[in-house]
């Protein structure tokens, strides 16, 4: 194969708010920090390990606007995009480099709403189920199985 390939596919949830940087000629960048996790059991302890890994997520105009007006910290997003490193020198002289995914495409898969009205019901009622929601034409329903699978 001659080709190469330079893709990201990443899920998870924002670290802080959108911060948005406009420029002269009406382009503009908006900047997050994406936290994905990854969780296993050590085999020797049976412990439960958690590991969190941070991605620098940089979104350009209009899906940059979109991004600020309808995320903030805690939602979750699935982000789809590039990898690119920068590299510059600071105050000392010293080389720098910091490792972006320049998004392409990414879709909302929760907001902050969401998240806390679901967090509210579990701690409501703890040890009652609920009972599934009629399907109305225009709605479809999303299973939660803590997976972290996007399928």
């Amino acid at each position: 194969m001659s080709g190469t390939l330079n893709k990201v596919m990443l899920i998870g949830h924002l670290g802080d708010e959108v911060k948005m940087h406009y420029f002269e000629g009406g382009g503009c960048v908006g900047r997050f920090p994406l936290a994905t996790n990854e969780t296993y059991t050590n085999k020797q302890t049976n412990e439960r390990i958690s590991n969190t890994e941070w991605h620098n997520i940089v979104v350009r105009n209009k899906g940059a606007e979109i991004c600020e007006k309808y995320l903030s910290k805690g939602d979750k997003i699935y982000v789809e995009g590039r990898i690119k490193t920068r590299k510059w020198q600071d105050d000392s002289g010293n080389d720098r480099y910091s490792t972006e995914i320049q998004v392409t495409d990414f879709t909302f898969l929760s907001n902050k709403n969401e998240s806390e009205a679901m967090q509210g019901n579990a701690q409501a009622k703890p040890m009652q189920q609920q009972a599934p929601k009629p399907e109305t034409p225009n709605t479809q329903t999303v299973e939660d199985d803590n997976d972290d699978l996007p399928f």
